[in-house]
């Protein structure tokens, strides 16, 4: 290829290459050619050659050797070779190469050039790269051109001062008093320049801000000006006037107008024409009310033009565009709780963008309806919420159905709407609903007492109909082991009477126990409730015996000792098994997932085992080490808070060590526990809170107990707890009561930790708390260096 081939033939050559490999080629050896002829002195052809180096650079090929001439060319006389290397500059150089100050001195001198093309070359190149040395240097001269008489020039020096003060923050203050003079000028392009550079000045300055409030009045007839002009062909935009200059107005008012009730009154008359005066029909007119909703929801509107602001966005969820209808939930969603009955108006609206086909709309469309309810429209809300749910795709269901629990729990009009809600969620996605889910539920039901027979039939229904909903099965079998003699009675005023034998139930029961759909915790529920019906029914006891017996080989080792510690209770202590599987008392709600009843001085007995043992994830191995070092030493021991998961019956976790001690503590024959031990806060930062009580088990061992709780608006998920203790010290974590902590402190998150201290040594531990806040991660580690009613020698 020639030296002199012009810009149009290489690039003809670069697209006719047949391979990747090819073009590279032409690339290299036209290269080559630039920088023999950037090597000659007297080069006539020095702006074709870096044209041509720029195109190479927007390939992605390397064209760094093309910076100097750059420099020298922009320090040319002849406009022609100016405007190529500042062109040049801006696209190989950038502020942290020293060649970029090499041309300090040249945008300073083009800055008085007499040819404003020239000055503006200069004013663009400085916006673009110029660094925090250069802008020190320059800030005078653009200072200087913002008062200049040609409007061509002010426009572009306003928008190189908003680069000066996003680069040097301290020279805001010396474009104050020429961004103000600028709001009086009547070109657009200048008035465009000078609200952005004021709304610049006033983000970064609470001084600033109260100077620039008193330019209200002149915002205010600039945009009325706009909004009633007649039509200008340079500034029409689909029939509206300059919407870019309207918008950029708007967001600098929101700025002015925020927590100021002065400035908040001189604009809602303006705000309130331009809702009712922009025409919706077309995509410009959307632009500018989106931004005036905005601007009248940041100030101290009034409620009349609050509402109008809402009904706006409600106008908005109208629009075939799916983001806009994105964009009007949004607001929605931030305004729901200061202006609640203004946004209800809009229920139905937003009721039916749950039949979006668009993912993003169906789910701000969910949060948005969750929020709305309330106890006056829980039936309809929840009516719509429930088909939903049905339909709702898998990623969004499990979303649906907590935000169904919450507001079932919270708003419920009665005792069997609420369960009757949560049954039906259940059924329709059982499989996608939070652990606590199930213990909540029997709390509810076990508090109930007037719908026990009720509830029981619609379970034992629901189970015959589908046991794939493990959630719902487990319900199931524990309702029916504690109220199985309802279902023989076959008649019940709140259902439909059904007639069931003894031989139907122990079937549904078995086909639990059989099924490969069925958990190790569901199996679990389904032979504890086997047991219980030994109590319940008469005829078929030799028939529970024998399914009993059939799991006391089990494979499953949970399941295999609840089975072996019941056919005890058969052969053994036959004359005990009716008081000990009696009804489960009434049970407070303690936390997600775990609930339980204490009275003073009498301990809670119920023989169903709660500790369902799963697979215990594998933590990565540098996490591991890092607990390792929690207390200064990889040889320090470690257990790690992330234990199995338990499923809660209606008991806290208790696991005595021994064999003959898990039958003892079946048969109720334990020591009545001793009182509740001193509790003290270990850790408390951004809302959360971790208390710990002791207490002792032995002459070396001590029980620690470690209790979470959320006072914060906002729900706290995956919440874990670590520890690391000394070496000589054996530590063991018993199952977690949950990892969700919901806002408020309505619930709590439990932890129990096992200390062995053998030798005696100084008892310290290391707690890693670990959590998720609005999608936020955050990880704090704290140091326990005495424990309450315990001396640090002692243990």
């Amino acid at each position: 290829m020639s030296l002199s081939v012009p810009l149009h033939e290489m690039i003809r050559a670069i697209r006719s290459a047949r391979t990747q490999c090819e073009e590279r080629g032409v690339i290299q050896r036209e290269c080559a050619a630039i920088r023999a002829q950037f090597r000659q002195a007297d080069n006539g052809g020095r702006s074709h050659n870096l044209a041509k180096l720029l195109y190479v650079h927007m390939l992605g090929y390397p064209a760094h050797f093309g910076q100097m001439e750059c420099v020298r060319m922009i320090g040319s006389p002849r406009y022609s070779e100016k405007r190529v290397g500042y062109l040049g500059a801006m696209m190989l150089l950038d502020e942290k190469q020293d060649a970029s100050l090499l041309i300090t001195n040249s945008i300073k001198n083009d800055l008085s050039h007499s040819n404003q093309y020239v000055q503006s070359l200069a004013l663009c190149t400085l916006a673009c790269m110029g660094s925090a040395e250069m802008c020190r240097d320059l800030a005078s001269e653009i200072d200087r051109l913002l008062r200049a008489s040609n409007s061509f020039i002010k426009k572009k020096a306003a928008l190189c001062a908003v680069h000066i003060v996003r680069k040097v923050q301290d020279l805001g203050e010396l474009f104050a008093p020429a961004a103000r003079s600028l709001l009086t000028e009547k070109n657009h392009g200048v008035l465009h320049g000078a609200v952005v550079l004021i709304t610049e000045l006033c983000e970064r300055n609470p001084e600033t801000l109260k100077q620039f409030r008193q330019t209200v009045p002149d915002l205010v007839q600039i945009m009325k000006g706009l909004v009633i002009s007649s039509y200008s062909p340079d500034h029409d935009v689909a029939g509206v006037s300059d919407p870019f200059l309207q918008v950029r107005i708007l967001r600098l008012l929101r700025i002015l107008g925020r927590n100021d009730e002065a400035a908040s009154d001189a604009m809602n008359d303006l705000l309130a024409q331009v809702a009712t005066n922009t025409d919706s029909t077309k995509t410009v007119g959307n632009a500018v009310l989106y931004e005036t909703v905005l601007t009248v929801l940041d100030i101290n509107s009034e409620s009349g033009l609050r509402v109008l602001a809402v009904n706006i966005l409600g106008r908005f969820l109208l629009n075939n565009d799916r983001n806009i209808r994105y964009i009007a939930m949004t607001s929605l969603q931030k305004i729901v709780g200061t202006d609640h009955n203004a946004v209800q108006r809009h229920r139905g609206t937003i009721v039916d963008c749950l039949k979006d086909q668009d993912a993003s709309v169906k789910r701000r469309a969910l949060e948005l309806s969750l929020a709305l309810v309330s106890a006056s429209n829980i039936r309809s809300m929840m009516k719509e919420l429930l088909l939903f749910l049905s339909s709702c795709p898998p990623e969004l269901r499990s979303q649906a159905a907590s935000g169904i629990f919450n507001a079932a729990e919270r708003y419920a009009p009665s005792q069997r709407w609420h369960i009757d809600t949560i049954l039906h969620v259940l059924t329709t996605a059982g499989g996608d609903v939070r652990d606590e889910t199930v213990p909540n539920l029997i709390q509810l039901i076990t508090n109930t007492s007037e719908l026990h027979c009720y509830t029981v039939h619609k379970l034992y229904r629901a189970l015959l109909t589908d046991i794939s909903q493990q959630s719902l099965v487990q319900v199931a079998c524990w309702c029916i082991g504690e109220y199985g003699e309802l279902l023989l009675r076959g008649e019940c005023q709140e259902a439909e009477p059904v007639q069931v034998s003894e031989d139907d139930i122990l079937d549904a029961l078995e086909t639990v126990l059989q099924s490969h759909m069925s958990s190790p915790a569901t199996r679990a529920y389904a032979l504890t409730a086997t047991m219980k019906l030994s109590t319940r029914i008469t005829d078929n006891v030799d028939r529970i015996r024998s399914i009993v017996s059939i799991y006391g080989s089990c494979i499953d080792v949970e399941l295999q000792q609840r089975a072996v510690e019941y056919n005890a209770l058969f052969k053994k202590y036959d004359h005990m098994r009716a008081a000990v599987l009696e009804r489960m008392p009434v049970m407070e709600k303690n936390s997600p997932g775990h609930t339980n009843k204490e009275s003073a001085g009498e301990a809670v007995k119920e023989i169903q085992p709660v500790n369902i043992k799963q697979a215990l994830p594998q933590q990565p191995a540098n996490q591991a080490y890092d607990l390792l070092d929690l207390l200064g030493g990889s040889e320090e021991s470690l257990q790690p808070s992330l234990a199995p998961s338990s499923t809660a019956l209606g008991l806290p976790i208790h696991m005595p060590s021994t064999a003959g001690g898990d039958l003892l503590d079946l048969l109720g024959l334990e020591a009545t526990p001793p009182a509740p031990a001193p509790t003290v806060t270990v850790y408390e930062k951004n809302g959360v809170t971790v208390t710990l009580s002791c207490e002792k088990q032995s002459d070396s061992g001590l029980t620690v107990t470690l209790t979470a709780s959320n006072c914060t608006d906002s729900d706290i998920s995956s919440f874990t707890l670590q520890a690391a203790v000394p070496k000589s010290v054996q530590l063991h974590m018993k199952a977690p009561s949950g990892d969700f902590l919901p806002s408020q402190g309505t619930a709590k998150v439990t932890q129990m930790v096992v200390l062995s201290n053998p030798n005696k040594v100084n008892l310290k531990m290391r707690l890693r708390v670990s959590y998720s806040k609005q999608g936020s991660a955050f990880q704090d580690t704290v140091q326990i260096d005495s424990f309450p009613g315990f001396s640090a020698a002692g243990h």
